[in-house]
Order: structure tokens, then C-alpha cells, then sequence
């Protein structure tokens, strides 16, 4: 008995196949010569990376649960693809990629799969040449690309030919980087060159139970003795957790569902915008969810050091609440993500105070930069939302580099051309104020809710502010120790016992007096307040005013701007 599952199914299995007819409709039938033949050679050689491939290898794609290159082509787009660069050798060099335009919802898209039933996807110097040609035609015409990735690498038969096809692929896609947007999905088993290639893209998706690295586990077993599974070498947890992933899913399907969607997010080319979409949800719309957010958070028992989730406040200033959020699950202290305002598309950085008080790493200044950067680029404005108490201190992050990372970032935000607003949510500190899109480093607008809290220094700076205040407080700690013992003695009390009792009272009266001065340093100076005098910050906004002001002001500032490459000096870091 057979142990395949039968499928139901509309077709015939005892029919004969179709037979192509060369004949022009209505024209009388007659002998077939030199030109029937032509036209059937030509024929088969168009099918011939599809029809050379054996049902068996179709099957074991099913059987591991991948679609073939076929299949994921015809479920990107409902049109009829064009394939290009049909050049493949009687050996089918070449034949194990596959490359040509799609229509995906009314836009033209370069895209390429490797075709694992054909050598395992592997290159050689034919597909090689033909995929770099075909960047090289995507960045000219000015289109975005997708890349469908299912290669177990260089060709080895090849030789060097192999190698030298990643080469070109390699130099085309770095050349065509900054011009046209790019998508990679990687799909099945990469390595090497399989694994290099795609990493260049804008986007990189993965799906569960795959694999992409510069080595399998065979080899680190042969080199390190090491025993690791492909999971745990190169699965979507590593990759997501490092950044080389920018978004996990669960197959192949929603690979190519997440990338039809990010692709509406984003522009053709870095000369283009982003696509607008017309809205239904009022610009003016009231942000009572905001409201209720941010007063349950501030009137809770821990007050002004509530943590938040700021993805909430994200969700209701978008265009029905829908937003896209890259490398969801990596340093979730700071969220990037696409989203519409008003129909525009706009790109969205906040500070996350639910996670490490907002506080920024190593992690998320390097997810920022790389976010910032790419909006810069394909001429996508930017909303920044600030509540992070400052860069996150310690040994630990110093070892691993802080000072470049935040570098990077304030780097990425400096070179910001596009339009950008600021918006202060509550915590602006020190260094991390001072290089998160303010205006002396180029924000168009500064904006701030009345829960502000923009200061050089958190409470700490009760220390320098009210330094006098301080000594002389805890200087009187001795002083009024002694003056409780000879009061407790004096009424009976053992001497041991005065003096403890005493030395409680006295921290506790210096901890209420420390509080007070704590709350004195919030009004004082911790507040929008000398934010506004000074200019730093241009108005206060209510937060149910949140998505009509932010609305309105980016509605403005896209009206008078000019999308176009960006032709400044590009700096060394980045």
C-alpha cells in the first residue's frame, strides 16, 4: 500500500498530455517541415528547466515542506511572469536560477529564485552572470527586488567558475545598494555565498526550520569538533537575536506574504516615494487611548517611573492603527516600523520604557541606525519618540564597543535629509537627548506632551544641583544621632537600644528630606518648561491631539519636499 497522501484533483490522470500545435488557427494542416521543427525545438527549450525536473524532485521539496521556485513565483503575483535570461547549457548550466519581472499589485519587481530540484539551487558562472545582469536592470529602471534564496552555495563541478558567479553576483548588488530597495527570503538550507549575497539586501525574512550561514554544522564538526544543529548555528532564533535576520515567520508562505506587504512600505527607488495610500481614518481622529495610556501609567503608586508600552502610542497615531514593525523581536528597548499617516508612509523610532527603562545599548543603536539610514535614503520621513533615561552604562556595554555604536547612530540622524519631527514623550536625558533628532541636529520640528521630563541629568542631578543642600543635611546626620540617644537614655531606654532607634529615625528623616528635594528637582527642572523658554522645544501637545498635530506638520513638510538620491558625501561610518 502506498504511503503518499492522494491529493483531489480536477485533472485527468489518464489523459494524454497536451500536445503543442505550431499550426496558425484555421490554417489547413500539411506537412510539418524545417519550421514546425524550429518553433518545437525553441519549444521545449523554454520548458526545459521546468519539464527536465523529475516529479521525485518536486516531492522531496513537498516532503521538507518548501514550494518550488515555480510555485513561489506564481505566488507572488497573479499575473503571468516574465522570465528573463532563459541561458542555461545543454548541462542546464544555469537552470537552477531563475530570474525575470513580476507584476505584484500594480508595480513592476525584479526578482530571483534558485531552483533546488536543479544542482540544489548551487551557482556556476552562467546563473551568476545572469543574476548580476539582472540587478544591474533593476537598478537602471529604477524597480525594487526580491530575492527568493534556496542554495546550497557554489556549484562545486564548477570550479572556479562558481566563485567567480557569487563574485559578480556580489559586486552588482553592492552597486545597486543606496538605488533600489531590496527583499531577500531565505528559504531551505545556505551556506557560504548562499548566505553572503542575501545579507546584502535592505530586508532579510526567514521562516522557521531553515538555515543560513558560513558554514553548516558539518563543517564546524570537521574544523571545531564542535557538535551544534543547524537551528542553533543559523536558525531564525540566532539571526533574529544578532540583527542579520530583520523578520522571523513561521513558513514560506509567510515570507512571501511579509514581503508583498513591506513592499507596499516602501519606494521603488532612492528618486521615488514611498506609496500613498488613501485613508478613510480622519486625520483629526482623537487619541483618547494615548490619553488613558499615559494616566494610568502616571498615576500609579510609582508615578512618573512607570514603564510603558510605546508600541501602543505608535498603533493610534497610524492610519488605522495598522504598523510594520522591523526586527520585532531584537532590542525591544527601541521599535522601528513603517506605518501610514494620513496615507503617508512614514518611518516610526521610539523609545520602548517598557524594556530597560528605554535605555539605549549597543543592540538597539545599531537597529536604529540601520532603520534611520535606510528612511534617509529611499526619502522616507521620520517620527521620532523620545523616553529613554540615557545610553545604558556599564562594563558589559563599554567591552562592546557603546561609544561607536551610539556613535553610529547619532551619525545615521545627523545625515537625516528627509522630513522629521521629534516628539518627547517623557524622559530626555543627558547624552541621549542630545543626540536623538533635536533641532541643533537637524529635526524640522520639536514637539513634547506635558509629561516631559527634559533634563542634563535624571534624579542623580539633585546631587550637583542641590550640592550645598545635600552636605549640610547629611553632615547634621551625626548631630541629630547623638541628640536622639541622650533623649531615649534620658527616658529609660537601654543605650544599645537608644542608639539603633535613633539611627533610624535619623536615615529615615534624611531619605524624606532627599524625596523632598527629588520632587523639587522634578518641578523645578525637570518639566518642558525651560525646554519651551529656550526653544529646544517648539509647542506642547495634548496626547488626544497626538495624530492631528504629527498628521498636519508631516503633511506640511512633504508638500515641500523633493524626493531625489541622495547626493552628499557619503561619511566613513555608518
Amino acid at each position: 500500500m502506498s504511503n503518499n497522501k492522494i491529493k483531489p484533483s480536477l485533472q485527468n490522470p489518464l489523459a494524454e498530455k497536451h500536445q503543442v500545435d505550431f499550426n496558425i488557427p484555421g490554417e489547413i494542416a500539411g506537412k510539418a517541415g524545417a519550421y514546425e521543427e524550429v518553433m518545437r525545438e525553441g519549444y521545449e527549450l523554454i520548458e526545459r528547466p521546468v519539464k527536465s525536473v523529475s516529479v521525485a524532485q518536486i516531492e522531496k521539496q513537498h516532503f521538507k515542506k518548501r514550494m518550488t521556485v515555480w510555485e513561489r513565483i506564481n505566488f507572488l503575483t497573479s499575473h503571468e511572469p516574465n522570465i528573463l535570461f532563459q541561458n542555461w547549457g545543454k548541462n542546464l548550466d544555469g537552470a537552477s536560477l531563475v530570474t525575470g519581472i513580476l507584476n505584484i499589485n500594480g508595480r513592476d519587481v525584479a526578482v530571483y529564485g534558485h531552483d533546488f530540484t536543479v544542482r540544489a539551487g548551487s551557482i556556476d558562472a552562467t546563473n551568476g552572470q545572469k543574476l548580476a545582469r539582472l540587478m544591474y536592470m533593476a537598478g537602471e529602471k529604477g524597480i525594487p527586488l526580491i530575492g527568493m534564496n534556496d542554495s546550497a552555495g557554489a556549484f562545486v563541478p564548477a570550479g572556479v567558475g562558481g566563485l567567480d558567479g557569487y563574485a559578480e553576483a556580489f559586486t552588482a548588488l553592492r552597486k545597486i545598494s543606496g538605488v533600489i530597495p531590496t527583499i531577500m527570503c531565505m528559504f531551505g538550507f545556505n551556506a557560504g555565498g548562499g548566505s553572503y549575497l542575501p545579507r546584502q539586501g535592505s530586508f532579510v525574512i526567514q521562516p522557521e526550520d531553515t538555515f543560513f550561514g558560513l558554514t553548516g554544522p558539518g563543517v564546524v564538526k570537521s574544523v571545531l569538533g564542535e557538535d551544534i544543529s543547524p537551528e542553533d548555528l543559523g536558525g531564525p532564533k540566532v539571526h533574529a537575536a544578532s540583527g542579520v535576520t530583520d523578520l522571523t515567520v513561521s513558513d514560506e508562505m509567510a515570507a512571501l506574504r511579509t514581503a508583498i506587504r513591506l513592499l507596499s512600505y516602501i519606494p521603488d527607488n532612492n528618486h521615488s516615494m514611498a506609496p500613498f495610500q488613501e485613508t478613510s481614518d480622519p486625520l483629526d481622529r482623537k487619541t483618547w487611548e494615548i490619553n488613558t495610556l499615559l494616566k494610568k501609567a502616571f498615576n500609579s503608586p510609582t508615578g512618573f517611573n512607570t514603564p510603558f508600552d510605546v508600541s501602543i502610542v505608535i498603533q493610534q497615531i497610524c492610519d488605522h492603527g495598522d504598523y510594520f514593525e522591523i526586527q520585532p523581536t531584537r532590542s525591544r528597548e527601541a521599535i522601528t516600523a513603517f506605518g501610514r499617516l494620513g496615507g503617508n508612509v512614514v518611518g516610526f523610532v521610539a523609545n520602548n520604557s517598557a524594556v530597560s527603562s528605554g535605555q539605549i545599548d549597543c543592540d538597539s543603536a545599531l537597529k536604529i541606525a540601520r532603520f534611520v539610514r535606510f528612511c534617509n535614503i529611499y526619502n522616507i520621513p521620520l517620527i521620532f519618540m523620545e523616553d529613554t533615561t540615557g545610553f545604558l552604562p556599564g562594563r558589559e556595554q563599554e567591552a562592546r564597543g557603546i561609544v561607536q555604536a551610539g556613535r553610529s547612530m547619532l551619525d545615521s540622524i545627523v545625515d537625516v535629509r528627509t522630513p522629521r519631527i521629534l516628539l518627547i514623550l517623557r524622559n530626555a536625558f543627558g547624552g541621549a537627548y542630545a543626540s536623538y533628532n533635536n533641532y541643533p541636529t537637524g529635526a524640522d520640528l520639536v514637539l513634547a506632551l506635558p509629561t516631559t521630563r527634559l533634563a542634563v541629568m535624571g534624579p542623580a542631578g539633585k546631587e550637583f544641583v542641590y550640592k550645598d543642600e545635600l552636605r549640610k543635611l547629611r553632615g547634621s546626620i551625626k548631630a541629630r544621632i547623638a541628640q536622639g540617644v541622650a533623649e531615649r537614655i534620658k527616658a529609660g531606654l537601654d543605650g544599645a537600644d537608644a542608639k539603633k532607634d535613633a539611627e533610624k529615625e535619623a536615615a529615615e528623616w534624611l531619605r524624606r528630606e532627599e524625596a523632598a528635594l527629588n520632587l523639587r528637582y522634578e518641578k523645578e527642572l525637570m518639566n518642558p518648561r525651560e525646554g519651551l523658554a529656550l526653544g529646544s522645544i517648539s509647542s506642547l501637545v495634548m496626547p488626544t491631539d497626538l495624530r492631528k498635530v504629527l498628521g498636519e506638520n508631516l503633511n506640511f513638510f512633504l508638500r515641500h519636499y523633493k524626493p531625489s538620491a541622495w547626493q552628499g558625501v557619503q561619511r566613513e561610518f555608518h
